[in-house]
């Protein structure tokens, strides 16, 4: 369950992580991507741990706050559900029909960026 929030915060925190402060976005990086302890970060930003984790607690409803009006990563997860439907649907039904085989493929490589 935690793997799953984390892998959840960190694409929160890929698609909007443009939207926060410096401070923030520091933060979080080290926190959830480069893995720093809470003690970590507030040794090399001269804070307390409990301001860190404040701040990464607050910064953390923040990106689900831009999730619930913006849905841009559930858009993302059910547009990727909806692909890969369609690339078993199409391997199965159409094996020997490359066009439509790229095509699927297109769609994949689109949302991968």
């Amino acid at each position: 369950m935690e793997i799953e929030k984390n892998n959840r915060i960190n694409f929160l925190f890929e698609f909007y992580g443009s939207l926060l402060t410096k401070k923030q976005r520091n933060y979080m990086q080290l926190y959830y991507a480069d893995d720093y302890s809470l003690g970590e970060i507030a040794e090399n930003y001269a804070v307390s741990r409990q301001a860190v984790y404040d701040n990464i607690k607050r910064t953390v409803q923040i990106l689900e706050d831009y999730e619930e009006k913006l849905h841009i990563f559930g858009d993302f997860l059910a547009r990727n559900h909806q692909t890969d439907r369609l690339l078993t649907y199409v391997q199965e039904k159409y094996p020997h029909d490359q066009t439509l085989l790229q095509l699927v493929n297109n769609l994949e490589s689109i949302e991968a960026k």
